[in-house]
């Protein structure tokens, strides 16, 4: 069991990382994209969220794939199974149980999902972050439709 939790807490710390270094960069192109004066202020607003979002999106996917090399190098998966698919449901917190990891490590499965919830909420406050500060811009910079009293 003990194997099980530092494997947890190694591939956990690079997904942060992953997460951190994705984070910052959305956040840095959101910022400097949403800081522009434009014409047409939703549309605006519509593309800083959906460059942020794929951006988090893109983590996670990558996230799934560190989890998916951890459970092929140690023989989680049962013999047979897709892979891909079995992290995908566990990350994201799916559950199927169609496909469980084989009896010596079956904690991954939970250990998974915990760290899928937490990088899930962690890209939740991102984006509002990123709607909040470009809303409050759009506001200063007195684009029609965001009027300051709105903040």
């Amino acid at each position: 069991m003990a194997l099980q939790f530092l494997l947890v807490a190694l591939v956990s710390a690079i997904n942060i990382m992953i997460h951190a270094s994705v984070t910052v960069g959305a956040i840095g192109i959101a910022r400097s994209a949403g800081y522009r004066h434009t014409r047409w202020p939703r549309l605006h607003l519509m593309a800083v969220m959906v460059v942020a979002a794929t951006a988090l999106m893109l983590a996670h996917t990558l996230e799934v794939l560190v989890w998916a090399l951890a459970y092929r190098i140690i023989g989680a998966a049962p013999a047979g199974s897709d892979l891909l698919y079995f992290t995908f449901v566990n990350y994201t917190t799916l559950g199927y149980g169609d496909i469980t990891p084989v009896e010596d490590w079956r904690l991954l499965g939970p250990m998974t999902a915990m760290n899928g919830i937490l990088l899930f909420g962690w890209s939740t406050a991102v984006l509002f972050e990123v709607l909040r500060k470009t809303l409050e811009h759009l506001a200063t910079i007195g684009a029609p439709g965001f009027s300051p009293e709105d903040r």
